[in-house]
């Protein structure tokens, strides 16, 4: 039983690492294309699509990995969680279809009004809210009935979900805004410099919305953060986004070119650790916790083999093609 409990904690653990990772790298890639409407110049899309064109595809990696092992390792709560939300993960695989269909075919068109730009940036925008609001709609709790979904099909559309998702958006921009300030120079730079400010604090406003919305959704979120004495292990998340807000702003002030795409990440972190300390132990918040969905103890063990050569590997390989094709970009370089 000890053994069947670690290693249920062990694979929560992978698995949100990584649905993080997947959230943190695939996040500033649809912030580019959420951020379309505001460069409207051929070239300075050109640009921008430049800048993630080696790594893109390879991103997506990770949600593969998440979601293949929440049904491998949790296949109780993939049963349950996967009805719940049917329309929202359609409409997130929708998204990422037209994205990367229109990703690859924007570059075959010599038409100036390139409609590809549309599909790119609408895949973009309805894959960022349909993944903000399937996070909510965990958030909040689904009906479950025995060891089945026992709710309706427009469950998860509330106005929780619809805050997350809007939440989402703002921080996927903000996260775009940051790369770009990495990855280019000249006007396009300091455009993303200018951008980045309102971002920053639409993504504060939205942290502080769904922070103060979250207890109000069910008792044990209000107890996990508030009570005593779990207040004091709470507190250093709160004061910690404080303190990277404000080294954040220096260094858009400073017009630091690293700094701020690596201090967005740590506010994107300290997010997902909020949500972390609210919902464990349930994978299914309120309904079925990681052990009471963990599939038999020789299944986890045998994929927790494979997925320690796995990981590792990913992590080589990503890290590995952001060194090769480190460095701004620039209009007159490119990668097709």
């Amino acid at each position: 039983m000890t053994g069947a409990v670690d290693l249920a904690t062990i694979w929560a653990f992978i698995i949100a690492f990584a649905v993080f990772v997947y959230v943190v790298m695939d996040g500033f890639d649809l912030g580019l294309g959420i951020l379309f409407p505001l460069f409207p110049a051929k070239a300075d899309r050109d640009v921008i699509t430049n800048t993630v064109a080696p790594v893109w595809d390879g991103n997506e990696t990770w949600l593969v990995l998440g979601g293949g092992g929440l049904m491998a390792a949790f296949p109780l709560a993939y049963a349950v969680l996967l009805p719940a939300l049917y329309t929202p993960m359609i409409a997130m695989l929708i998204g990422l279809i037209f994205r990367g269909v229109a990703f690859e075919f924007r570059w075959r068109t010599r038409s100036q009004s390139n409609r590809w730009d549309i599909a790119f940036c609408g895949g973009s925008w309805l894959a960022a809210v349909a993944q903000g609001v399937a996070l909510g709609a965990i958030l909040q709790g689904v009906h479950v009935e025995g060891r089945q979904y026992a709710g309706g099909w427009w469950d998860w559309l509330t106005p929780f979900s619809l805050l997350t998702g809007a939440s989402l958006v703002v921080g996927y921009a903000l996260l775009g805004a940051t790369w770009l300030i990495l990855k280019t120079e000249g006007e396009l730079r300091e455009k993303a410099y200018h951008i980045s400010w309102y971002l920053l604090f639409g993504m504060l406003a939205a942290i502080a919305a769904v922070s103060l919305a979250t207890p109000l959704l069910t008792i044990h979120y209000a107890q996990r953060w508030f009570t005593w004495p779990n207040v004091v292990l709470t507190a250093p998340v709160p004061l910690a986004v404080a303190v990277v807000t404000v080294a954040l702003l220096k260094s858009l002030a400073d017009k630091q070119d690293r700094q701020p795409f690596v201090l967005s990440l740590l506010l994107f972190l300290l997010s997902y650790a909020g949500l972390g300390i609210s919902m464990y132990p349930y994978i299914v918040p309120q309904s079925i916790t990681i052990w009471q969905a963990a599939a038999p103890e020789n299944s986890q063990l045998f994929m927790l083999v494979g997925v320690a050569v796995l990981i590792p590997l990913i992590l080589g390989y990503t890290g590995w093609a952001y060194w090769v094709f480190r460095g701004k970009v620039k209009p007159d370089s490119g990668y097709h």
